[in-house]
């Protein structure tokens, strides 16, 4: 079987990390899955050729249904997949628009967020965009929840049309691991620390200047602790800027864009998260399979992955108070509880989300609604 996968860009980001996990694992399973990525790649290309995932790119840079879905349906047409998944906004919309020239079995489109906002362009544009192409796909996937609901709310999409399916979290690569633990925090000279990581884009639904705001406030408790910030974006600068101006720059480290993120969490003593708004994020998975015990604002699918005074604290977003309050309950905590908190979480990312249990639903998916394709291919075939 043939399955396509196209997304908007390939970054270091949860949903394009999450578009790698489910294809290798299709590949192995015995799938011929090829990607094609709307914008250029900048990660990831060679790992998923490395898989043997072709990966091809429409070099669209406006981030904007263009007349490039031609090319798209060109690429459709010539390999003829039994299944077209996208995955993020624009790829949404432009995978239906380019049904509209070309035959496609099955359309899959999958939000990855509560609210699919960006840098540029009206998200109320974009909610429309959705509403009036919904009847050119077959199924909308939303990757939490509290988005599905959302998308129902809003009209989005139809209610018979929308499915829950969350992201998958490799519990294989992240998981406790003391030699990480050690060896990092003997490299970062952070021994004796409290270390507390928060991994995600300096973008503005990641909200930066709470956390800095709540970690001054936490400073004036506790000093004997630091913040590890591992990502990069728009708001580097401005957050540097912030964090001079707090005071608090010289407990605050940057530590860029990073390829070793499960030594990260393994190094640190707990996570942190202080989004505006977040889909299911895939991060915050990541950090419960590490068995970090977490804080978290309560946004988007983040109560599908904290259980709330079991494996972490969850807080309402744009409060730096409540997040301080809640940073300093979990420092303050006897250290077998807070273990205990990081294996229960470590438990339930095992339980749930792990990635085998992930691709079995999207396999599922994909063979439901191909087989209700050709029942009814063959229904309209008899009618003559």
């Amino acid at each position: 079987m043939k399955c396509l996968h196209v997304i908007t860009g390939l970054t270091y980001g949860g949903g394009e990390t999450q578009l790698v996990r489910i294809t290798t694992q299709l590949k192995l399973r015995g799938w011929d899955v090829r990607v094609v990525s709307i914008t250029p790649p900048k990660a990831y290309r060679d790992e998923l050729e490395s898989a043997g995932i072709p990966v091809t790119t429409l070099n669209i840079t406006q981030k904007i249904p263009s007349t490039k879905f031609l090319k798209l349906a060109q690429l459709i047409r010539s390999w003829q997949p039994d299944v077209v998944h996208s995955h993020m906004v624009h790829a949404n919309i432009l995978t239906r628009l380019t049904r509209l020239v070309t035959e496609i079995p099955v359309l899959i489109c999958t939000a990855q967020n509560i609210i699919e906002k960006g840098q540029r362009g009206s998200l109320k544009l974009r909610e429309l965009s959705y509403r009036i192409t919904d009847p050119l796909c077959d199924i909308t996937t939303q990757v939490s929840k509290a988005g599905l609901k959302r998308y129902i709310d809003i009209k989005a999409v139809s209610p018979h049309k929308i499915r829950y399916i969350p992201n998958a979290v490799d519990t294989t690569k992240f998981r406790p691991d003391k030699t990480y633990r050690i060896n990092l925090r003997k490299e970062l000279e952070l021994d004796n620390y409290f270390l507390w990581l928060s991994v995600g884009r300096l973008v503005e639904a990641k909200d930066y200047p709470s956390l800095f705001h709540a970690f001054q406030k936490v400073l004036r408790k506790n000093r004997n602790t630091r913040l590890m910030i591992a990502g990069d974006g728009p708001l580097y600068s401005t957050l540097r800027n912030l964090a001079i101006k707090l005071e608090i720059d010289q407990y605050v480290l940057f530590m860029g864009i990073r390829d070793d993120i499960p030594r990260l969490m393994n190094a640190a003593d707990a996570f942190v998260m202080s989004s505006e708004w977040e889909g299911m994020p895939l991060v915050l998975q990541e950090a419960a399979s590490c068995a970090l015990p977490i804080v978290a604002t309560d946004v988007g699918g983040n109560s599908e992955v904290v259980i709330d005074e079991e494996t972490g604290f969850l807080v309402p977003p744009k409060n730096p108070e409540a997040l301080a309050q809640a940073m300093l309950k979990l420092m303050n905590l006897p250290i077998q509880q807070r273990i205990a908190m990081g294996i229960k979480g470590r438990n339930y990312m095992e339980n749930v989300y792990s990635l085998d249990q992930i691709v079995n639903q999207w396999e599922s998916l994909y063979f439901e609604l191909i087989n209700k394709k050709q029942k009814k291919h063959k229904a309209n075939t008899t009618k003559y």
